[in-house]
């Protein structure tokens, strides 16, 4: 075997607790594969797995997780590692890294050179309706002209105030606004009734609520996995609707076919760490790009060495959608990066 390969395991603290409609995140896991060619033991190459629990495919426990990546690092050309898109992602970053000596330069494009930015949007937490507002302020304050918002936490009339507050100050011309449901619309069934505990309204009418207020977009309105669903929603939606989640465990080829062939999304939006790695993530964007379907990238708040090659994978295309590239100032010790933020836009210094 040429490589020698191993992991270690870092934890980084978020600043302030960050609300998810997976449950509040106060830490984040990642393990670090190291990959050192037998032929140039000085050189090393570092790429991050990255897991989020609840929504990660990959991920069921510690033990299970380290004991794939134990087994991986022992023989990487033989373990299987396809329904493994985080551990797939640290070993493509890893190899790339090696390649070009060791400098985190995986690709070389006109991002990675330093020559231009990539536009991103500012994330605003689920919490509480003042926290949410502060967010809000904050990022408009420094210079973000895309918001995007994570519902589903509070009450719905309580986050159409907050968007309606920054729609009655910012026209969609100044402000572009996005949501990200994460599923929580309710039952997969358009006209289904909610749960007694949840709003009267359903999703369609949520949907119409929405685009009176000019939103760019909706991720993932009703939970992932029921397609004929979406697609009728994709169908009578009065604004554009975003698959996440919906892509999550979908690694073959014609199964992708598949999928967006049936939905017919508005656009799609693409993790590496939870979409098949670098690679998955490339063919997601040919087979959308053959069908004229947008897409951007986002984080799956991977550290600064996962961001910076998600940032560089998407120097690779044109693509003026502005990216979920944002999170690099999450943690309370974070590696460290070249990447810098400026007026909603990440780019690396010359």
């Amino acid at each position: 075997m040429p490589y020698n390969v191993s992991f270690e395991k870092k934890t980084f603290v978020f600043k302030r607790p960050s609300g998810t409609s997976r449950g509040i995140l106060r830490e984040k896991h990642a393990w670090f594969l190291t990959v050192i060619h037998s032929e140039h033991p000085e050189i090393k190459g570092i790429g991050e797995c990255s897991i989020i629990p609840g929504l990660s495919p990959d991920f069921e426990s510690f033990e299970a997780y380290e004991s794939k990546l134990e087994r991986f690092c022992k023989n990487p050309e033989s373990e299987d590692i396809t329904d493994w898109p985080s551990i797939k992602f640290g070993w493509e970053s890893a190899l790339l890294d090696l390649k070009s000596g060791g400098r985190r330069f995986y690709f070389d494009n006109a991002f990675s050179r330093g020559e231009t930015f990539l536009p991103i949007n500012g994330l605003i937490w689920m919490g509480e309706e003042d926290f949410m507002q502060q967010q809000i302020e904050e990022k408009i304050k420094v210079g973000f002209t895309t918001i995007k918002m994570k519902i589903g936490a509070i009450d719905f009339e309580t986050e159409i105030k907050l968007l309606r507050s920054i729609r009655e100050r910012y026209s969609k011309e100044e402000i572009t606004l996005r949501v990200d449901a994460n599923g929580a619309f309710g039952n997969d069934a358009l006209r289904e009734p909610q749960r007694p505990s949840e709003d009267k309204l359903d999703v369609l009418e949520k949907l119409e609520r929405l685009d009176e207020l000019d939103i760019h977009s909706i991720e993932q309105p009703i939970r992932q996995g029921n397609w004929e669903a979406m697609h009728d929603l994709c169908r009578k939606t009065p604004l554009p609707i975003a698959l996440d989640e919906e892509l999550i465990g979908i690694n073959e080829t014609e199964e992708k076919k598949r999928l967006l062939d049936t939905i017919q999304p508005q656009f799609i939006i693409l993790k590496p760490s939870l979409h098949g790695g670098i690679s998955g993530t490339q063919e997601w964007i040919a087979l959308a790009e053959a069908r004229n379907i947008p897409w951007w990238m986002t984080s799956a708040l991977e550290s600064n060495i996962g961001l910076e090659v998600i940032c560089q994978l998407a120097g690779e295309y044109k693509n003026d959608l502005p990216q979920g590239l944002g999170t690099g100032s999450l943690y309370v010790e974070n590696e460290p990066s070249d990447l810098h933020v400026k007026q909603g836009r990440i780019y690396i210094p010359l």
